[in-house]
């Protein structure tokens, strides 16, 4: 089957089909690290994520790049007013950054590019841009020459009028046109800084990824992605940028965009105070309920994030996982992926559809009767879960772990557990009580079956018994 991607530079679906099969290549945006990420910006990298999980297994070589900005003006200002360097603040959160992809089940990039190690390759394009008549030197600052490239603004299908509002231009006596936007600029002694043609200084925030892109990909891409806030300036900036100092070549064959995410109906921001830092929600939160709210709308659809939305995710993974532990005594080999689920996620990464389809297997699985039958429906509900990132904790760990992934002394709870069954035998119910009560009150629930008693870690709006 076809793999099919909304490219959004031609606003159509179109067949995948890379420059070279034998070396695909990937770049994704990454995050400025200067704090604590927010829950939309884990968007991407989860979305794109699955997308290198697909295209890996259609083609030998896939080449992913996702980079970390690591000098911008909001890593200045933190730096400055905690009176230390700035690889003190970045080095801080790019590491925080990357243990929270980790939780959330983010396989790492192939290659992860830091823009102050890019310093000379940015440089090089900025004398490039300048030699071949599209960016121009200014009172220290170096500036693309928006006039220069025709194509300008068909990645977002925007007026000049419209780009140069949206963009929120700088305005300066020193600019030609006031949408020319700025490569390199001075630093004042306070402000980090590198040696260059124009004095010393530091990149503009464009001009990093176009650079990285071509030092570690190459002048022509297959697939640029990032959030849709990127689409304009940043993604048509690195258009202009590439291809002209590129002598006109291609810079990305399809781009990607997700949407973006709100807070109970209500774009999240700053200003209003709803803005969820992901770091404290993996602390709430089983890291897989938030994998899967943020993969079960379609990547291109905005996404409505919420308490109740984390909650019923969570429910679903216990009704999977519970099927998973009803067959833990169930032997499996490795299965290929459903061709029903990957011919979902073929179709522009339509998870809403993928995710059915799973649902489909786990109910199958669930009224397995033979042992074949159960063999067979397990081994495929755990290769679409691998597939997807889910399902693939053992199960028992599931229903044991606390919030934040933190799990809970099996052991004393097996200990009480053996005393509430002996006090049962013994009919002394108000012992037997008082210990379902004891592990209540520490957050367990306990589920009574035939000949076995098991118990969970109660999440969300669970509610003790």
């Amino acid at each position: 089957m076809s793999l099919r991607l909304h490219n959004s530079l031609t606003r159509q679906t179109e067949e995948f089909v890379p420059q070279d099969p034998a070396r695909v290549t990937m770049y994704v945006c990454g995050p400025t690290v200067y704090n604590y990420v927010h829950i939309g910006n884990a968007r991407p990298p989860v979305v794109f994520d699955l997308l290198a999980r697909l295209l890996r297994r259609r083609y030998s070589r896939v080449v992913y790049a996702r980079n970390i900005t690591d000098v911008d003006d909001k890593i200045n200002a933190a730096a400055l007013q905690a009176g230390v360097p700035i690889g003190d603040i970045t080095d801080r959160y790019a590491r925080a950054y990357h243990e929270d992809m980790a939780k959330l089940g983010v396989a790492p990039p192939d290659i992860v590019p830091y823009a102050t190690a890019h310093i000379p390759q940015i440089v090089a394009m900025c004398q490039r841009l300048i030699d071949t008549g599209h960016a121009y030197e200014a009172e220290g600052h170096v500036l693309f020459d928006v006039g220069s490239f025709p194509d300008y603004g068909r990645l977002s299908g925007r007026s000049a009028e419209d780009m140069i509002a949206g963009a929120r231009v700088e305005v300066a006596p020193y600019k030609r046109n006031p949408a020319d936007f700025v490569l390199w600029k001075p630093s004042t002694p306070e402000l980090p800084g590198w040696d260059s043609p124009w004095g010393r200084g530091r990149p503009g925030w464009h001009i990093e990824c176009s650079a990285m892109a071509a030092a570690h990909l190459g002048e022509t891409i297959d697939i640029h992605a990032g959030g849709n806030d990127l689409l304009f300036p940043h993604h048509e900036n690195e258009i202009a940028q590439s291809t002209c100092a590129h002598g006109g070549k291609v810079f990305a064959r399809y781009w990607l965009h997700n949407g973006m995410l709100s807070m109970e109906g209500r774009k999240m921001s700053k200003s209003l105070g709803n803005v969820l830092v992901l770091h404290e929600l993996l602390d709430l939160h089983p890291a897989e309920s938030l994998r899967l709210v943020l993969l079960k709308a379609h990547y291109r659809q905005p996404l409505d994030w919420s308490e109740s939305a984390i909650t019923q995710a969570t429910r679903t993974l216990d009704g999977w996982y519970g099927v998973l532990r009803d067959l833990a005594a169930i032997p499996t080999e490795t299965a290929p992926v459903p061709a029903e689920l990957e011919a979902a996620l073929c179709d522009d990464l339509n998870t809403p559809a993928a995710f059915a389809v799973l649902a489909g297997l786990a109910d199958a699985a669930r009224k397995a009767t033979s042992v074949e039958e159960k063999r067979t429906a397990k081994a495929d509900l755990l290769a679409a879960g691998e597939l997807l990132g889910v399902l693939q904790q053992d199960p028992e760990a599931w229903f044991q772990q606390a919030a934040g992934g933190r799990t809970i002394d099996a052991g004393w709870v097996e200990s009480l557990l053996e005393q509430r069954r002996a006090a049962r035998a013994a009919r002394d119910f108000a012992t037997s009580d008082r210990i379902r009560d004891e592990l209540a009150a520490s957050g367990i629930l306990i589920e009574d079956g035939a000949g076995a008693t098991r118990w969970k870690v109660a999440k969300n709006d669970d509610c003790p018994a």
